[in-house]
C-alpha cells in the first residue's frame, strides 16, 4: 500500500481544474490515480537521493552521449569511463544531452521518448551512469519530431494522436507571437481530412504539442516518471516558455505554462521527492526567474544573463554592468537555486542582456565576437525586423586574444571566467568543451551548415587522451586546474548553493562578492581582476574587520593576509578566494 500526501494531491487537483475545467475533472483524476499506481510513491531511491537537494560538492558536467567515442564500445559507456577516470569526484552530476532517437537538432527533435538511440547505447548504460553520478535528462516538452510515431499517427488520422498537435486556420493573425527563429511559424501537412497547418516554433521538423489537450499532458507526465524510474535525478524542461499557445497573445510565459510546471513539481514531490526540476528559458532575467514561482515551481533556473555579462566584462575590462546585475539579484526562494553556466551546447544567448547592457555596448560585443570567428543567429520581430538572439562561439575563443590563444594570459582569462561562475550562489554547470579550452569548430559548421555546431565538437578517446597528456596544450593546462578549483570549492560551506551572497563595492575593473556559510561558521571573499593590468584593492573596503583576522587564500594556498596589510594586488585576470573562520 502507498499513502498519498493529500495536501499535494489537492494542490494538483486544483491545477488540473484550472487548466481543463470541471467537466472532465473526475475522469482526469482517475487517470492520475492510475499513473500513481503505475509508478508508486516515493520512487526516488539510491545513493543520489538524500534529504538535502544540493551542497557545495555539486557541479554538473554537460555533455552529449557521444562526446567521447571509442571503437567497439557504446559511446555512453565511453563517456562514463572518461568522466570517472579524468573528472572523478570533481563533478557530482552528468547532464547527458538528449540521448533518444532524433531526426535533427542534435537530439532535440525526439522521435521516441522511451528509447535510447542505439548509436549511443541502451538504458543499461544510462542506468550505469546514474549509479555513479546524478543523472540530468532532458524532457523535450514543447515539440516532437515530424518523423516520430505521434506525427505519423496524426498524419493518418489515428486517435488519440490526431489531437496532439496545434492546427491553425490559414490567414490567422499570428503577428503577436514571440518568435525565437526566422522560418515561417506554420508547416503545411497533408492529412486524410485535407491540408492542415501545424504550429512549429523551432523548425518544421519540430512540431509543437497541444497542451490544451489533457491527453498530451498525461503522456508527458508518464514520460517524466519513466525517466525518473530509469535513474534521472534532475529533469531539464527544454524550451518550456513556449509551451501554451493562445491565439492573439505572444504565446510565451502564459499562466497555463507556469501552472503546468507547478503541476510537474507537485507530481515529483508526491512520487519522487529527491528529483530536481530545472527550467530552460533563454529570455530576459525577470522573465527567466519567474519560473521559480513562489518557491512552488522550478527548483532551479538557468542563470542566462551570466554568460554574456561576464563575457562583456572580461572583454572590455568594464565591471559595472556585471556588478549592477549581481548586486540586484534577488535571492532564490527557499528550496530553489540558480544553475550557473558560461557555455552549453547552444550559443551564448543575448536576449538576457535586455535592460542590462546599453545598445551601443551590445552591438559592439556582437561585432567583436564576429571578428573572433563567431556566428550570430537572429530572430524575427513582429515588425519584420531581425535582431540577434544568440552568439555562436566557444567561450574559450570568445575570450581569446587573436594570435595568442595558447598564451598564459589567455588561459588565465578563461580560468577567471570559470572561477567566477563556480563561485556564485547556485550550482555550476560545466560544458564538456569548456573543460578543454576548445576553439571554434569551423569545420563542423561547414559540414552541417548550422551555426551551433561551432561549439559541438566531439572527440575520439585516443585524440582526447593525447591532448590531455600534452601539458602545453590548452586542454592539458585548463582541465587539471579547473578540477583543482572545483575540489577546493567542495570543501567550503560558504560555497553551498543556499549560502548568501553580497556584492562588494569596488573600483572599475574589479568584481567581488562575499559568500557566508549558512551557520555563519566561515566567510569567503571572492575578488576578481577583470582587466589586462594588475589592480590594487584597499583591504579596508573589503571587510570592516579585515586587519583583525587572518585570511587564508584558497587558490594559491596563502595564509599571510591580515594584520597591517593595507592593499591586495591582483595580477591580470586573477581570482582570489579569501577565507576566514568565524571568530
Amino acid at each position: 500500500m502507498w499513502v498519498v500526501d493529500r495536501s499535494v494531491f489537492n494542490r494538483l487537483r486544483e491545477r488540473i481544474e484550472r487548466l481543463y475545467g470541471k467537466r472532465d475533472l473526475n475522469r482526469l483524476l482517475n487517470r492520475f490515480e492510475l499513473l500513481l499506481g503505475r509508478y508508486g510513491v516515493g520512487r526516488c531511491h539510491g545513493v543520489h537521493c538524500t534529504d538535502e537537494l544540493w551542497s557545495q560538492k555539486d557541479a554538473v558536467l554537460i555533455a552529449y552521449g557521444d562526446m567521447v567515442s571509442k571503437e567497439g564500445e557504446p559511446p555512453l559507456r565511453t563517456l562514463q569511463g572518461f568522466v570517472e577516470r579524468y573528472l572523478g569526484d570533481a563533478v557530482s552530476a552528468v547532464h547527458v544531452l538528449p540521448f533518444f532517437p532524433s531526426s535533427s537538432d542534435d537530439g532535440f527533435s525526439v522521435i521516441n521518448y522511451r528509447q535510447v538511440d542505439p548509436a549511443l547505447g541502451s538504458w543499461e548504460q544510462i542506468q550505469a551512469l546514474s549509479d555513479s553520478y546524478r543523472l540530468m535528462a532532458d524532457l523535450v516538452i514543447n515539440h516532437v519530431s515530424a518523423k516520430g510515431a505521434w506525427f505519423r499517427a496524426y498524419s493518418n488520422g489515428v486517435a488519440p494522436e490526431r489531437h496532439y498537435f496545434i492546427e491553425v486556420e490559414p490567414g490567422t493573425d499570428l503577428s503577436a507571437v514571440t518568435r525565437p527563429r526566422t522560418h515561417p511559424l506554420l508547416r503545411s501537412v497533408q492529412t486524410p481530412y485535407g491540408e492542415r497547418f501545424l504550429w512549429a516554433t523551432f523548425s518544421h521538423d519540430q512540431l509543437d504539442l497541444d497542451f490544451s489537450n489533457p491527453d498530451v499532458l498525461f503522456e508527458i507526465m508518464d514520460v517524466l516518471l519513466f525517466y525518473v524510474h530509469q535513474g534521472a535525478r534532475i529533469i531539464r524542461l527544454d524550451a518550456i516558455a513556449y509551451l501554451w499557445k493562445e491565439i492573439g497573445s505572444d504565446c510565451i510565459h502564459r499562466p497555463e505554462t507556469h501552472e503546468i510546471v507547478k503541476l510537474l513539481r507537485d507530481l515529483l514531490e508526491m512520487l519522487a521527492p529527491g528529483v530536481i526540476l530545472l527550467t530552460e528559458t533563454n529570455v530576459p532575467h525577470a522573465e527567466n526567474v519567474s519560473y521559480f514561482g513562489d518557491g512552488d515551481e522550478a527548483h532551479m533556473v538557468y542563470q542566462f544573463s551570466l554568460p554574456p555579462l561576464l563575457l562583456h566584462a572580461l572583454e572590455t575590462g568594464e565591471s559595472r554592468y556585471l556588478c549592477d546585475w549581481a548586486a540586484n539579484l534577488e535571492p532564490p526562494p527557499p528550496g530553489c537555486t540558480y544553475f550557473n553556466f558560461t557555455a552549453s551546447h547552444d550559443g551564448i544567448g543575448v536576449r538576457p542582456l535586455e535592460g542590462l547592457l546599453p545598445k551601443e555596448e551590445f552591438e559592439a560585443l556582437v561585432e567583436r565576437m564576429e571578428q573572433k570567428g563567431g556566428k550570430v543567429s537572429r530572430r524575427s520581430n513582429p515588425d519584420g525586423s531581425l535582431t540577434p538572439y544568440e552568439i555562436n562561439i566557444t567561450y574559450f575563443d570568445a575570450l581569446g586574444f587573436p594570435g595568442r590563444k595558447d598564451s598564459d594570459l589567455c588561459i588565465a582569462r578563461f580560468l577567471c571566467s570559470q572561477t567566477v561562475m563556480i563561485s556564485l550562489q547556485g550550482i555550476p554547470g560545466i560544458y564538456f568543451n569548456s573543460l578543454l579550452g576548445t576553439p571554434n569548430w569551423l569545420v563542423g559548421v561547414q559540414e552541417t551548415g548550422r551555426a551551433r555546431t561551432i561549439n559541438r565538437r566531439k572527440w575520439g578517446e585516443v585524440e582526447l587522451q593525447g591532448l590531455l597528456e600534452d601539458r602545453s596544450s590548452p586542454a592539458g593546462r585548463i582541465l587539471p586546474e579547473y578540477l583543482r578549483r572545483l575540489r577546493i570549492r567542495a570543501k567550503y560551506a560558504a560555497f553551498h548553493p543556499d549560502a548568501p551572497q553580497q556584492v562588494l563595492e569596488l573600483p572599475s575593473g574589479l568584481f567581488g562578492f562575499r559568500r557566508s556559510a549558512l551557520d555563519q561558521s566561515e566567510e569567503i571573499l571572492v575578488l576578481v581582476n577583470l582587466t589586462l593590468d594588475a589592480q590594487e584593492i584597499a583591504t579596508g573596503s573589503l571587510h570592516e574587520g579585515f586587519p583583525d583576522r587572518t585570511w587564508h587564500e584558497l587558490i594559491l594556498d596563502w595564509s599571510e593576509y591580515g594584520g597591517d596589510l593595507e592593499h591586495l594586488e591582483l595580477a591580470p585576470y586573477q581570482v582570489l578566494w579569501l577565507a576566514v573562520q568565524a571568530s
